[in-house]
C-alpha cells in the first residue's frame, strides 16, 4: 500500500515538474530604438541588440524583435540561433503592433562588415528531434554588403553587376558568398525537429536558404526571394539510406509553398552554371506548392540529384520566363552528369511520374509589381566573350622566337549579372497575387 502511493506520489512530482519546466518558457523582447543591453527583456524593458537575446534564450522561448536593423554585436554582419526558439520580427518599437510588411525587422550588414563578418546572416545551429524553430517577419538583405561594379553592366537606378569573391574592388571588402540563411553549416550542429520559416524576404544573397536536414521536417511558407545567387532554396538531407543507384530511404521531408521566387542568378557571369529557383536535393521529400517561381537565369525547379520521383510532388506552381526551362530533370537512377531533360510547361503535368504533378503552369493572370527597369534588363541580359588575337604583336613575335605559342586577349562582357534589387520594390510582392506565391505576412 506504501509503496503504491509512493509511486502515485511519484509520479505527480514528476507532472507538475514538468509543467513547471515548460511554463518556465519566456518572451525575451528587444528593440534597436528603446532597448538597452543590460535591461531584462521585458516589453517594458527590451534588449538592445538582438545577440544578446540569443545568447540568453532558452529552448521554448519567444524572442519579438521590434522594427530595426540587426546585425550582431558592433555591426559584424552575422547572427547565430543555437537553440530551438520562436524568433518573430515585425514589432512596433513598444510591441503594441505586428505588421511585418510595415515594422521592418531588417538583417543587411554593411558594406565595411563583409571585411569580417563573412558568415551566414543567420544560422540555425539546433534543433533536436522533437523541437521547433520558428523564423517569422525577418528580411536578409545583402545588398548594401556585397561588392558591385561601378561601371560594368550598369544599370541606372539599379546600379552595377556584382563582383564575384575572386574579384577584388577598387575600395572596401569583396563580395561575401555565404548563404543569407544556413542550417547546419556548423560542426555539430544538427535539425531533427521541425524548422518553419514563414513570412520573411531574402534578397540579394548567395543562396536565400541552404541548410541541411537530418531528419525531421523544414516548411519554407509564404517568403520572397528576389536577386539571390545559385538557388533561391536548397535543402539536402543528411541522414537517409542509399542504394547502388542513389536514395532508396529518405531522412525527412521539405514543404515550400506560397513562396515568390525570382530572378535567381547563376554561380559566374557567363550564365553556365546553377541560378534554381528551387533546387530538390538527395535524401529528402518535397511538397512544393502554390509557389511563383519566374526570371530565373537557368530554371524554376531542378530535380537532376537522384531523389526518386515518388518523393516529389510539383502541385499549382505558376513557373514562368525562366531562362532555360520551368524544370530541370534527370531521371531518378541516372547520373547528374548524365542527360539532362529541359522540361516545357506543357509537359510537367502530364508523364513524369512524380508522385503528384498538377495545375502548373506559365500563365499570369495579372501583371506582378516588379521593378520594371530590372525586369527589362533581365529579359534582354546577354554574356559574350571577344578574343583579341593579334599574331603579330611585338610580344607574340617574342613568343614566336621563343618558341613559345601565341597568344590573345579574352574579354568577357555581361549587360546584367546579380544587380542589386531594390528592398522596397521587393516588399511590394507581399499578397500581390490572389492565387499563388506570397500574401501579406500576418
Amino acid at each position: 500500500m506504501k509503496s503504491s502511493s509512493f509511486k502515485a506520489g511519484f509520479f505527480i512530482l514528476a507532472f507538475l515538474l514538468a509543467n513547471c519546466l515548460s511554463v518556465q518558457a519566456a518572451d525575451l523582447h528587444v528593440s534597436k530604438d528603446k532597448g538597452d543591453n543590460q535591461n531584462a527583456g521585458t516589453k517594458e524593458a527590451p534588449y538592445k541588440n538582438l545577440e544578446s537575446a540569443l545568447k540568453i534564450a532558452k529552448a521554448g522561448d519567444r524572442v519579438l524583435v521590434s522594427q530595426g536593423n540587426y546585425t550582431g554585436l558592433r555591426d559584424k554582419g552575422y547572427l547565430e540561433a543555437s537553440q530551438p526558439i520562436e524568433l518573430i520580427g515585425g514589432y512596433s518599437s513598444d510591441f503594441s503592433e505586428r505588421d511585418p510588411n510595415k515594422y521592418l525587422t531588417t538583417i543587411i550588414p554593411s558594406r565595411e562588415s563583409g571585411a569580417s563578418g563573412r558568415e551566414p546572416l543567420l544560422s540555425i545551429l539546433n534543433v533536436p528531434a522533437g523541437k521547433l524553430f520558428i523564423l517569422d517577419g525577418f528580411i536578409f538583405d545583402r545588398g548594401e554588403q556585397n561588392a558591385y561594379s561601378p561601371k560594368e553592366s550598369l544599370i541606372e537606378g539599379i546600379g552595377g553587376r556584382i563582383l564575384m569573391p575572386t574579384e577584388k574592388p577598387s575600395d572596401g571588402p569583396s563580395t561575401v558568398d555565404e548563404p543569407l540563411l544556413c542550417f547546419t553549416n556548423k560542426v555539430n550542429a544538427k535539425i531533427e525537429g521541425e524548422l518553419i520559416i514563414r513570412n520573411c524576404m531574402f534578397l540579394n544573397g548567395h543562396f536565400g536558404i541552404q541548410g541541411g536536414l537530418k531528419k525531421g521536417t523544414v516548411k519554407i511558407l509564404n517568403n520572397v526571394f528576389v536577386a539571390n545567387k545559385m538557388a533561391s532554396i536548397e535543402v539536402f538531407g543528411t541522414g537517409g539510406k542509399k542504394g547502388p543507384k542513389g536514395p532508396i530511404e529518405n531522412s525527412g521531408n521539405v514543404e515550400i509553398a506560397n513562396n515568390t521566387i525570382l530572378f535567381t542568378w547563376s554561380r559566374l557571369k557567363d550564365f553556365a552554371d546553377m541560378g534554381y529557383g528551387v533546387r530538390v536535393m538527395t535524401m529528402l521529400s518535397y511538397d512544393i506548392h502554390d509557389n511563383i517561381i519566374g526570371c530565373n537565369i537557368f530554371t524554376g525547379i531542378d530535380h537532376t540529384r537522384g531523389n526518386l520521383n515518388d518523393w516529389l510532388k510539383l502541385d499549382n506552381n505558376i513557373i514562368f520566363m525562366n531562362k532555360q526551362a520551368p524544370l530541370l530533370y534527370v531521371e531518378p537512377g541516372k547520373s547528374s552528369a548524365g542527360k539532362m531533360e529541359r522540361v516545357k510547361i506543357e509537359n510537367i503535368n502530364s508523364d513524369l511520374g512524380l508522385a503528384s504533378c498538377k495545375g502548373n503552369t506559365d500563365k499570369l493572370a495579372q501583371k506582378l509589381p516588379l521593378n520594371k527597369l530590372y525586369f527589362e534588363s533581365f529579359l534582354s541580359a546577354r554574356y559574350s566573350e571577344k578574343e583579341d588575337y593579334d599574331p603579330n604583336s611585338p610580344a607574340n613575335v617574342m613568343r614566336e622566337v621563343m618558341g613559345l605559342p601565341k597568344q590573345g586577349k579574352l574579354s568577357t562582357k555581361v549587360s546584367m549579372f546579380a544587380n542589386r534589387y531594390p528592398m522596397h520594390d521587393a516588399l511590394k510582392l507581399f499578397g500581390a497575387y490572389p492565387t499563388a506565391g506570397a500574401k501579406s505576412a500576418k
